[in-house]
């Protein structure tokens, strides 16, 4: 037993003349959300796929759970949870008939395989829907059925490649609140996503990748930290005060403004925290400043990744490179 429920350690991987690994790793503590970030063609899938024993690293190491990926790839197949980008349930059965046929394969007595699916409808919200057919399913309800039938074997961890990629921002929220659970109750998960936002929500570790390589990690507030503090924004109710905002709001924020005229909108990096917000706020009054919006405004995890690789981030997509 280790603390770590995935290992990985120099991971390269090349597709002919194609670098898509060069020396990947890191490590995810058991019971903890990795995110696993990069541009398209960054490595993610093919990471993915050789911790999942799906492809074999040309050179390296990676542990799931203790089991080596290389070695022992049926052992790492009984402990792990793949949810892949498209569902993989058929839309010609029922959610219930799903999920106990993925036990029955599972080597579930017939029994024991339904008393199983009928624990993770309920987990899952499905109970209603449980005798009709898949395809009658909002996406939504078919990506925690899929989750459910990834779930059916009890696996230790489970890796999750873009789940909610095609979710409205509801079926995405309900998705999220059924992997607090997951974690409350000790799983491991690995996530990649191009949403950055379910980085942030979701992930104690972020991991991010670049040209097969890790090029930054941790929490979203460290990565954050990585661009810089946080500015001192205001937004000026007339055109023709913005220049006096400007002057108050660089001086209480000891750095050079930017201003924006069209928007009205000057900023500035501070350290001065919420108390730079009420100073500036005293002075505006006192002149007979009026500003319609006034705070600190923090990275974003897009202003990460653009410092980091120099591009945005693609949201939603998929990755084209292996």
């Amino acid at each position: 037993m280790t603390d770590h429920a995935i290992l990985v350690e120099g991971l390269e991987k090349s597709f002919g003349e194609t670098k898509a690994l060069a020396g990947v790793s890191f490590e995810v503590p058991r019971g903890t959300v990795c995110g696993l970030l990069g541009p398209n063609g960054a490595g993610k899938t093919t990471a993915v796929r050789i911790l999942s024993g799906m492809s074999v690293p040309d050179a390296g190491r990676a542990t799931v759970a203790g089991f080596d990926v290389a070695t022992q790839a049926q052992s790492v197949r009984r402990i792990l949870g793949l949810a892949a980008q498209s569902a993989t349930v058929d839309e010609l059965m029922t959610g219930r008939e799903n999920l106990v046929m993925i036990g029955r394969l599972h080597h579930l007595g017939r029994r024991t395989a339904k008393a199983r699916a009928a624990e993770l409808l309920d987990e899952f919200s499905l109970t209603d829907a449980a005798d009709r057919l898949t395809k009658t399913y909002s996406g939504g309800m078919r990506r925690r059925l899929d989750l459910a039938a990834t779930l059916v074997a009890g696996p230790e961890v489970l890796f999750l490649d873009e789940p909610t990629t095609g979710l409205d921002p509801r079926a995405r929220l309900e998705l999220w609140a059924v992997l607090d659970v997951l974690v409350g109750q000790g799983a491991t998960i690995l996530l990649t996503t191009q949403y950055l936002e379910e980085a942030d929500r979701l992930a104690d570790d972020i991991v991010v990748i670049d040209r097969g390589q890790v090029i930054a990690r941790g929490d979203a507030l460290e990565l954050k930290q990585q661009v810089g503090g946080s500015e001192l924004f205001a937004t000026a109710r007339r055109a023709d005060d913005l220049d006096a905002v400007a002057e108050h709001l660089g001086r209480i924020a000891g750095s050079t403004p930017e201003i924006d005229r069209g928007l009205r909108t000057v900023h500035a990096p501070t350290s001065g925290g919420a108390r730079a917000v009420s100073q500036l706020a005293d002075v505006l009054a006192d002149d007979d400043l009026d500003v319609d919006d006034l705070g600190l405004r923090q990275p974003t995890l897009d202003d990460v990744f653009l410092t980091l690789t120099g591009t945005h981030i693609e949201e939603p997509g998929h990755e084209v490179a292996r």
